[in-house]
């Protein structure tokens, strides 16, 4: 895990490339082309990045092996989820 100013500076290097891609291409793409822009461009600066990273989900004895599914996993430490909507609601955060 990075250190906190490092990980801070990841984010706002995240967030800086999101702005980017929302301002050059605005709204109404579907989500799998936001992630993948986005993903090429974090890449193109030099970040590692993982797209559509199953996750597991358990629940007593139970495991389902691909349960989530993380949109961008960046440098390992950073999960990114893309919405392509108007307005978020609660159940959006939910399922990050």
């Amino acid at each position: 895990m990075p250190q906190d100013s490092d990980f801070e500076r990841l984010i706002a290097e995240v967030i800086d490339h999101g702005f980017h891609l929302h301002a050059a291409l605005g709204p109404g793409l579907l989500e799998s082309a936001y992630e993948a822009f986005l993903a090429g461009s974090l890449r193109e600066a030099g970040l590692r990045v993982r797209q559509q990273v199953s996750l597991p989900a358990r629940y007593r004895n139970t495991t389902l092996e691909n349960a989530f599914r993380i949109d961008l996993l960046v440098n390992d430490c950073l999960i990114v989820e893309i919405k392509s909507l108007e307005r978020l609601v609660p159940v959006h955060s939910k399922q990050v």
